[in-house]
């Protein structure tokens, strides 16, 4: 700043002698009266010039002061937060000091009550060896007494000693085992209920068709020109705002829509149903109405999501997740609308857990999200157990809903019962009957398939596939078939099915074996 001062007066004097030689070149060109003008006019640049650098220095000398006390102001303020911390360690310090001297103390205090108490153990010690001395001489004392009054010797008595020990061996033992016995049913009892959730979870599905193309009525035919426009200028448009196919072809007064997002058909069918309704079609129009129509979904997904989640009583559940549940509404699962299908799982998630005495509302917060990671942009790769995982993770869902959702197809391990669960009533969702569409022709194969592997077992006289392909009853021949015989071919039955068929859910094999006797009174 001193420099600037000095580079100004400088700047000054260069501009004074320049005016001294200008007025020294007027006088020689213009005489004396010119020359008293311009030292005059040089004397008045000089007086300006000197008081334009002492404002100038004053201006920089504030600016200095002002930096100054703004730099001395945050020191200060430095020093004050460093001697308030200061001031907080010493106390800190302090308050340890005073907790350890305690603690010492108190060890002192331990250390002197065990010496009192080592002492007090080695005098009852010595105290115990001698009563045991005189306890044996006592036995031995008694035993004698013993032996003279029962006219018995110590082996005769010894071998009375054992009978009566054997006997009541004998009585403990049969009471051990029947608390043995009990104790095994109760073992059974969990076990079973174990083996029940872990059959629940197997299922099975056949391939069946998702629903890609939907149809928009129009008027008339006519329409169908104004909707490719001139030259294709419409429907190429349309197409590229909305990516889905439009197929514009000899169907009387329809126009299909094809596309594998759901969202994005959806979209296009309200947009397209609008626009012919309007009557205005021009790619400027159709941007406008698209952009509107996908406003208005987004706004819809929100509140279906929020729908379902207090349908489920579902509090607290992050923004993001609500949306990502009402996405759901517009995927689909093997021709199941996933967001029903969600819903499902978490009324049977939380009917299970109320009944082995798990959290419901963890439970059915779980079997709502596991197919979250459905809703993922399909541009991202991975299985989607983890894309919903990763998903929970990041919007800090409960841990046992985290691990749920990422173990359901077992891309994960299993932490908590709540995972079997959950796995579980997915299962019963997609396997009941008419939750996923089938072609009659695959379900009557399969009935006939199921009948006849039941068939090709010997001493098999009937079998009938009932409840939707779910049980097959088989009746057998009783005089090639005994009792015994019945349980293993069930088992065998089984075994082939599981092997041979693709079936949802599980099959119950019922084998039956009937006598009948008859006779007639005359």
């Amino acid at each position: 700043m001193f420099l600037e001062v000095y580079f100004m007066v400088l700047g000054a004097l260069v501009i004074i002698a320049l005016s001294f030689f200008f007025g020294w070149y007027i006088n020689t060109k213009f005489g004396k009266n010119s020359l008293l003008s311009a030292k005059e006019a040089a004397k008045k640049i000089l007086e300006d010039a000197e008081k334009e650098a002492k404002h100038i220095k004053r201006e920089k000398l504030l600016e200095v002061k002002d930096e100054w006390l703004k730099k001395k102001q945050e020191f200060d303020n430095e020093v004050n937060t460093k001697r308030q911390k200061l001031q907080n360690h010493e106390k800190q310090l302090e308050s340890r000091e005073e907790n350890l001297e305690k603690k010492f103390d108190l060890v002192l205090q331990k250390e002197k009550e065990t010496k009192e108490k080592e002492k007090l153990l080695e005098r009852l010690r010595t105290d115990l060896e001698k009563k045991k001395i005189e306890l044996d001489q006592l036995v031995i004392e008694q035993n004698l007494r013993l032996e003279k009054t029962a006219a018995l010797t110590a082996e005769e008595a010894k071998k009375m000693l054992m009978e009566n020990m054997i006997n009541k061996a004998k009585t403990d033992a049969a009471q051990m085992i029947k608390e043995i016995r009990d104790q095994a049913k109760i073992d059974a009892k969990k076990e079973a209920q174990k083996i029940i959730v872990q059959a629940i979870q197997r299922t099975a599905v056949d391939h069946s068709v998702e629903s890609t193309v939907s149809v928009v009525q129009i008027q008339n035919d006519e329409m169908k020109g104004r909707i490719i426009g001139r030259e294709g200028r419409n429907i190429r448009s349309f197409e590229a705002v909305t990516g889905v196919d439009v197929i514009v072809d000899d169907t009387p007064e329809a126009v299909i829509l094809s596309a594998f997002d759901q969202f994005r058909r959806e979209v296009a069918r309200i947009s397209l149903e609008r626009l012919i309704a309007d009557g205005r079609i021009h790619p400027a129009r159709i941007e406008e109405i698209v952009a509107k129509v996908e406003q208005e979904l987004d706004d819809e997904i929100q509140k279906e999501g929020e729908n379902a989640v207090i349908q489920l009583g579902i509090h607290g559940m992050h923004p993001e997740l609500i949306k990502h549940v009402g996405k759901m509404k517009y995927r689909s699962s093997y021709g199941q609308n996933l967001l029903q299908h969600s819903i499902e799982v978490a009324y049977l998630t939380g009917i299970m857990a109320a009944e082995i005495g798990l959290d419901t509302n963890l439970s059915k917060r779980a079997g709502l999200l596991h197919d979250v990671g459905k809703t993922v942009d399909k541009n991202t790769e991975g299985p989607h157990a983890l894309l919903g995982y990763d998903i929970a993770k990041k919007y800090n869902e409960h841990p046992i809903v985290i691990n749920a959702i990422g173990s359901h197809h077992e891309d994960i391990e299993m932490e908590h019962p709540i995972a079997a669960l959950v796995q579980a009533a997915d299962a019963i969702s997609g396997a009941r009957p008419g939750a996923r569409r089938e072609p009659l022709e695959s379900y009557v194969k399969r009935l006939e398939n199921l009948e006849a592997i039941a068939k090709t077992f010997e001493g098999v006289a009937k079998t009938y596939a009932i409840q939707a392909g779910r049980e097959v009853r088989v009746i057998v021949e009783p005089d090639k078939v005994d009792d015994d015989f019945s349980d293993r071919l069930a088992v065998d039955i089984a075994q082939k099915i599981q092997e041979e068929m693709e079936y949802p859910g599980q099959i119950k094999v019922t084998v039956i074996r009937e006598v009948r006797k008859i006779s007639y009174a005359k």
